[in-house]
């Protein structure tokens, strides 16, 4: 029996743990839609969902607890600018895991998590404006 397991450890320590949910949990707030394997995917979605709860919450303390979780103080700022006020009337559900196919390298399930009501644009948006930076300095 499966008495007081709770979650997925993913073979790795619980600071790792910690630390990847953190760096995804950002990652899919800077871009509103990230590719992993189907576990990491299914973990993964509590760990944005209490986020946006909190977002919408927006107070102080609740902006602390987001940092707390979060790596850089952006993605708690878009967390609570943009997607907070975004999903106000809507009661959870906040992200949708959508299985997409197995890794060539080894078979592992991969998954896409994204935002129910994302911002296609959103995908890519810091990348571009780097790249232009960059060769804006080029010039």
């Amino acid at each position: 029996m499966r008495h007081a397991r709770g979650y997925r450890r993913l073979n790795r320590t619980h600071e790792h743990r910690k630390a990847l949910f953190a760096n995804m949990a950002g990652s899919l707030i800077e871009h509103e839609q990230i590719k992993t394997t189907l576990p990491k995917a299914k973990e993964l979605r509590p760990v944005i969902e209490k986020l946006i709860t909190l977002a919408k919450r927006g107070d102080l303390h609740a902006r602390r607890q987001a940092a707390s979780q979060l790596k850089q103080d952006q993605y708690v700022a878009k967390l609570f600018e943009i997607l907070g006020p975004r999903y106000k009337e809507r009661q959870g559900g906040y992200v949708r895991v959508l299985k997409a196919g197995f890794r060539y390298g080894d078979m592992a399930p991969m998954a896409i998590i994204e935002f129910v009501d994302r911002d296609p644009a959103a995908k890519g948006k810091a990348d571009k404006a780097r790249v232009e930076a960059e060769e804006a300095a080029a010039d």
